[in-house]
């Protein structure tokens, strides 16, 4: 198997563990601040990545890559669970995928800027279509819209394209699991002592799905997704392997119908068929990955 199989596959692992990301932080907020989400998520997966480093030894990146590391960090660790979370006080899970069908064209720019990929205008054209897909098949479900929460998943959106391309870059020279590991690292001289004062008031009424939709995001959206995902990005191309975030508003929506009985429209399938079909073109026209 090449390498550029081997990212297409890991890519779609972390973006399957993606796909509950969104609906777990809109249940953890519903009895969290989300303050207290965003650096919790960080504590937790934090310790867990600390262990891991220690536990295995890992030698410590170079202090020329420690300034990207906090950067990644702004993004991914801050930016995308802090803005979202604020949101999604405000707006449904469902209207958020309007702005999550955005983020595979926003990783496929960063990775032009920030990496030097030179994706053909073919591959543009796919992206741009999923993207408007996703977008419009959102709004048909859930036409509820708040300018400021809209703002915010906006910046969140940004802000997780960006992480995304650092991390994919880093991704090439430490290793994807590693990448995401320093970051969580790095953030706990931040994450921990914030943890302290932003935490509940008192823990009594705070229900269980609260308590597992702290966990997922925890644990597997904020480390164990992303080790499949940076190394998804790093061995096949963030522009490229960017688009299979195309699916996971689908992916999501196919899992709720199976586990929570939730109907499957043919609008939806048609949409997720489109997807399909840019995921496949955005592949064949890949962007080279620059060595």
């Amino acid at each position: 198997m090449d390498e550029t199989t081997k990212g297409w596959l890991n890519g779609f692992v972390g973006m399957a563990i993606f796909s509950g990301s969104l609906p777990a932080t809109r249940v953890a907020v519903l009895s969290f601040d989300p303050f207290f989400v965003t650096v919790a998520r960080a504590v937790i997966a934090g310790l867990l990545a600390l262990a891991v480093l220690l536990a295995l030894r890992v030698p410590r990146p170079d202090w020329r890559d420690v300034w990207t590391l906090f950067l990644v960090a702004l993004g991914v660790v801050v930016g995308f669970p802090l803005f979202s979370a604020m949101a999604l006080q405000t707006i449904t899970s469902a209207h958020s995928l309007v702005f999550v069908g955005l983020l595979p064209l926003a990783t496929a720019v960063f990775g032009t800027l920030r990496v030097g990929e030179r994706p053909s205008p073919a591959f543009w054209g796919f992206a741009v279509v999923g993207a408007v897909g996703v977008a419009g098949f959102a709004l048909s479900q859930d036409l509820s819209a708040s300018l400021g929460a809209d703002l915010l998943m906006l910046a969140a959106i940004i802000t997780c394209a960006y992480g995304y391309a650092e991390g994919a870059r880093l991704a090439r020279r430490l290793g994807g699991w590693q990448v995401i590991c320093w970051v969580l690292v790095v953030s706990l001289p931040f994450s921990l002592p914030l943890s302290i004062p932003l935490r509940p008031a008192t823990w009594a009424g705070i229900g269980w799905p609260a308590w597992l939709g702290l966990a997922y995001v925890s644990v597997f959206s904020m480390l164990v997704g992303f080790m499949f995902w940076y190394r998804g990005l790093a061995q096949g191309g963030i522009a490229a392997v960017g688009q299979l975030q195309l699916l996971q508003p689908f992916l999501g929506l196919l899992l709720a119908a199976a586990l929570l009985g939730e109907a499957v429209t043919w609008p939806m399938l048609a949409v997720t068929v489109l997807v399909v079909a840019c995921v496949a073109g955005a592949k064949h026209h890949a962007a080279r990955v620059p060595a």
